[in-house]
């Protein structure tokens, strides 16, 4: 575990592991550096891993202030350069896929390749959610909205052969007035406009059957960034990185190293 500070006065933890090439993994809202537990060893192999916890999250500060996919990106940035790190690639999923985006479009000369993960351009062109979803994940019952949101994560399969613990439903630890702030920073984003100026090759995948973040966002995506692939997981939900990594993740690697040498 490691810190910097951001310009702003911001303390913001970040997580090294591996060796090799970096490779940045950015989790989904209101979510700590755990959301990747599961898989970040699947890129051991080639790179090493950086995650980060978000302003409002982990072992970062959680100050009660407006945050913003941007601000995030920021957030990456400073700890790029805490490192001294000039480029990496960036994997993001969920909202880490939003920041992602804002990263790739406002800092292109950092970022070498990109993934985008379940994700959305946001605004009046992304999909969203249907209203069935959102009742589903505001019901007061005890365990009913965190139910529903295993349900949308992952497959009822996987779940009866997984019981957890679970690390992609949220930070436990964020006090109410971060998962507010996190809530509006991932609703406000709208990257519509600067997905084409994107210049790094791009991968985007995305789960067939995912509802949390409807599927019809990644062909959005594809098609409105420059030369971007598109890699629908059939039957995979939100969480296909995890349930699904035995093909996610050789997916992944296998788009970066391809990747020419001349674009870093």
């Amino acid at each position: 575990m490691q810190h910097t500070t951001t310009r702003d006065g911001v303390r913001i933890a970040y997580q090294v592991q591996g060796e090799g090439a970096p490779l940045v993994l950015l989790a989904g809202q209101a979510n700590n550096h755990h959301w990747w537990d599961g898989v970040r060893d699947d890129f051991h192999s080639a790179r090493s891993t950086l995650t980060v916890d978000y302003r409002g999250t982990g072992d970062s500060d959680k100050p009660d202030r407006p945050y913003s996919t941007e601000v995030f990106a920021k957030d990456v940035i400073a700890v790029l350069d805490d490192l001294g790190v000039d480029r990496a690639d960036v994997y993001g999923t969920s909202m880490g896929g939003r920041v992602a985006q804002q990263l790739a479009a406002h800092h292109p000369h950092r970022v070498r390749a990109l993934v985008l993960g379940c994700t959305s351009p946001g605004g009046p062109h992304g999909v969203e959610r249907g209203n069935d979803v959102r009742g589903s994940l505001a019901q007061s019952r005890p365990g009913a909205a965190r139910q529903a949101l295993l349900e949308l994560m992952y497959t009822p399969a996987w779940l009866a052969n997984h019981p957890g613990p679970y690390r992609t439903l949220g930070d436990p630890g964020m006090p109410a007035h971060t998962r507010r702030r996190h809530l509006a920073a991932s609703n406000q984003h709208d990257a519509w406009h600067l997905l084409p100026d994107i210049s790094a090759p791009t991968l985007v995948l995305h789960g067939s059957d995912d509802r949390l973040n409807p599927a019809a966002n990644a062909p959005l995506l594809a098609d409105r960034i420059p030369g971007a692939r598109l890699h629908m997981i059939p039957g995979a939900r939100h969480a296909y990185f995890e349930e699904f990594r035995t093909e996610a993740s050789p997916l992944v690697l296998d788009f970066l190293t391809a990747v020419p040498p001349q674009r870093a």
